[in-house]
């Protein structure tokens, strides 16, 4: 029972961190990552389609991103999608590729987007915080039902704490990883 309680979660916890990643994959850096597309989506027929699933998208050198997209007609919806996204980038569309340059990042919208980062990653330890909670009320409701004793009961706890612990330190090194991603001139 103990056990189950402690894998549920730390795979909860992992999840969170795993949240942070896609969060931190958004946002934007001065290098160009295929990655900084994933939250586009362009309507296909009807349908909002992830931009991954009608072009190909490549980083094309360090500070351009190239889509091929699969069909011809979808170019100016795709461009569209692109510019009206939350990112601030600007495509330029040369026949059937559309190449979109990175902006370099001032020293305003460095500080802006580590601001976001770090928003994310305390979200993050918020998340893995109530998870934490949600552990110890469940061991807290094994010692009243009695099928496990307080001695259990707070052994169990410090090794939720531990994981807690553990995942609250994944996500300041992925912050700390990210800022300095983020303030490389």
């Amino acid at each position: 029972m103990i056990n189950e309680i402690k894998k549920d979660a730390q795979d909860r916890m992992k999840k969170s961190t795993e949240s942070l990643d896609h969060a931190f994959a958004k946002i934007r850096t001065g290098r160009a990552h295929p990655s900084i597309l994933d939250s586009i989506s362009v309507s296909y027929y009807g349908s909002d389609t992830p931009l991954r699933q009608v072009a190909n998208v490549v980083a094309e050198d360090a500070r351009t991103l190239a889509l091929t997209v699969f069909d011809k007609s979808m170019i100016q919806a795709v461009e569209k999608a692109i510019m009206t996204s939350d990112l601030g980038l600007n495509p330029a569309t040369a026949g059937t590729t559309i190449r979109i340059p990175m902006p370099a990042l001032t020293e305003e919208t460095r500080k802006g987007y580590t601001k976001q980062a770090r928003g994310e990653a305390e979200n993050a330890k918020v998340a893995i915080r109530n998870i934490r909670r949600d552990a110890l009320a469940q061991l807290k409701d094994l010692v009243k039902e009695k099928e496990i004793s307080e001695d259990e009961e707070r052994r169990a706890a410090d090794e939720v704490q531990k994981i807690t612990d553990k995942f609250v330190g994944e996500v300041d090194k992925a912050l700390e990883v990210k800022e300095n991603d983020l303030m490389a001139v």
